[in-house]
């Protein structure tokens, strides 16, 4: 064969491997609202940016028929290419061929780009679009599974991994996207679980739908495994790009910092009165995060699950952070199982990117009740106190309103290693409210008497005499701007007046103007940028899981 033909026969195999898999399929896929495994990488990539690996590699199995059926690529793209210029490793599921089910060979490409990608350092995409284990390779295919799982865990920690679901995802192909950091499920045409609508009529009875048993509804709003919701594939790429603008490549680096035209040193004087004078009053804090952030600009992780806390990413004159914050505008922002959970995960994602954590406080304490004494609310809020506590990156705190009881010693406390706390004048700080404190107080007092009226007034002036004890209104002077606020600052240590007696003790840093924080904020990172602090040297800690 003279050398002309050779490299014909390259371009050949080249043309025929793109093809992907019988155009019937590839039409299948178009009209379900899908793209194929290199469009999506294609949509993904910077233009002209990637380089396919293993393109040539086809299945190895004689049984059951398959070694009459040969496809280039076997179900799988992958190589790598960049990102806004920053290299990324990628692997993209193609269900035109083999319903993208996972053979030996398949497992070995995927192990192949995480194992490079862990050698120089850059982030792992993978596209999951797949039936599962591909049945007539047997005990292979669940090997398959557990090396990708293998290099799941030994990645975790040391460069970040993205998942995007964008067709089914079932049995133990969950488990790889579960181990990543971040799962992103598109509308309508991804699905998680680990065993199907059929099996599952099977075994319990139960009839449900592939969409309510496992679309990205449900795990979006009930279960949590899914970050990030899209209404369509574009989206969810484009979720993608903008995640990991704020995300390092690896351990070793710092997070990308951009040029901000955003005043580090901007006032915003509505929020000197964006606390209700009701402390029982609710409002978003959402609202104050989009005014002290860079341009408004906060991508909210975890949205539509726990919605009583708030975790996601941001800029502080260009530097990303991530920032965890009680909602108070949902169940009061009070801490449960879930919202614990979310959090706690997300702290422990931050640290190990180096991702500064600002904390903003407003959490009544966690939920009573014995569906979450059951749920294992002590485990669970033990979770949040243990990543906040093990952290090393720079914590800022600031304690907007309520910071009652134990959960107070969770949202980054100065005694789990804060470096800088603040604390707004409306910050109340102490064991519980005064509601609660005078139910334990005089409870057997109140008890004798039967009339509701009168049990309601003696209840109102206790709760008062309580307030006027260890949380005494006092006005807070702002002498460089003129804004006089006022608010109740019990304070957990002793019977102190005012949250600058609190500050005494160190636990509060300063109690600064709300108008200011952002600039307060940002300039404790410029200080703290340089910060080093090593945990006594260990294999791991027994994070209680």
């Amino acid at each position: 064969m003279s050398f002309v033909n050779k490299i014909q026969q390259l371009l050949d195999k080249r043309e025929e491997a793109i093809a992907g898999g019988v155009k019937k399929r590839i039409d299948a896929q178009h009209d379900k609202g899908k793209y194929t495994a290199r469009e999506r990488i294609d949509m993904l990539l910077d233009e002209g940016s990637f380089e396919e690996l293993d393109m040539f590699v086809t299945h190895r199995s004689h049984d059951f028929g398959l070694e009459k059926q040969q496809y280039l690529s076997d179900g799988v793209v992958t190589g790598h290419g960049t990102i806004d210029g920053r290299v990324v490793y990628i692997y993209s599921q193609d269900f035109t061929i083999f319903g993208g089910s996972l053979s030996e060979t398949f497992a070995l490409k995927i192990c192949k780009i995480m194992d490079q990608a862990m050698k120089v350092g850059a982030p792992v995409i993978g596209i999951n679009d797949s039936g599962g284990a591909r049945i007539q390779e047997g005990v292979k295919s669940l090997a398959g599974y557990a090396e990708i799982f293998e290099r799941n865990i030994l990645a975790s920690g040391l460069i970040p991994q993205i998942s995007a679901i964008f067709g089914p995802c079932a049995g133990g192909a969950v488990y790889s996207p579960a181990l990543t950091d971040f799962v992103i499920m598109s509308e309508k045409t991804s699905s998680m679980f680990v065993t199907g609508p059929k099996v599952t009529k099977t075994v319990t009875g139960e009839d449900i739908s592939t969409e309510d048993l496992g679309g990205a509804y449900v795990h979006g709003t009930k279960s949590g495994v899914a970050h990030f919701i899209a209404a369509h594939e574009e989206e969810g790429l484009l979720l993608i790009r903008k995640l990991l603008s704020y995300l390092p490549s690896n351990n070793l680096e710092d997070p990308p910092v951009i040029e901000c035209g955003d005043p580090f040193d901007r006032k915003e004087d509505f929020l000197n009165d964006i606390i209700p004078e009701d402390t029982n009053k609710p409002y978003d804090m959402l609202n104050i995060i989009h005014t002290i952030v860079d341009c408004g600009e906060f991508l909210e992780i975890q949205r539509n699950w726990a919605k009583n806390i708030i975790t996601g990413l941001a800029r502080f004159d260009g530097m990303p952070v991530g920032i965890v914050a009680n909602q108070p505008d949902f169940l009061a922002g009070v801490l449960d199982i879930n919202a614990s959970r979310k959090a706690a995960r997300f702290v422990r994602f931050c640290d190990a990117f180096n991702i500064p954590l600002v904390t903003l406080v407003d959490v009544p304490g966690f939920l009573p009740g014995s569906g979450q004494e059951y749920g294992g609310i002590i485990i669970h809020g033990a979770k949040l106190m243990f990543a906040y506590g093990e952290a090393t990156v720079p914590k800022i705190t600031v304690t907007i309103r309520k910071s009652y009881g134990g959960a107070h010693d969770v949202m980054s406390s100065k005694q789990l290693r804060g470096d800088i706390n603040y604390a707004w004048p409306t910050a109340e700080i102490a064991v519980m409210g005064p509601a609660g404190a005078i139910e334990i107080l005089e409870g057997k007092n109140l008890n004798k008497i039967t009339d509701e009226e009168e049990r309601a007034k003696v209840m109102k002036e206790k709760e008062q005499e309580y307030k006027d004890k260890f949380a005494r209104g006092q006005n807070v002077s702002f002498k460089n701007f003129g804004v006089t606020c006022k608010a109740f600052h019990p304070f957990l240590y002793s019977g102190s007046t005012t949250i600058v007696d609190a500050a005494k003790y160190g636990f509060i840093d300063d109690v600064i103007e709300p108008r200011n924080t952002r600039f307060r904020i940002i300039r404790s990172l410029r200080t703290l940028a340089t910060k080093k602090v090593s945990n006594p040297p260990k294999k791991h800690g027994n994070i209680p899981l």
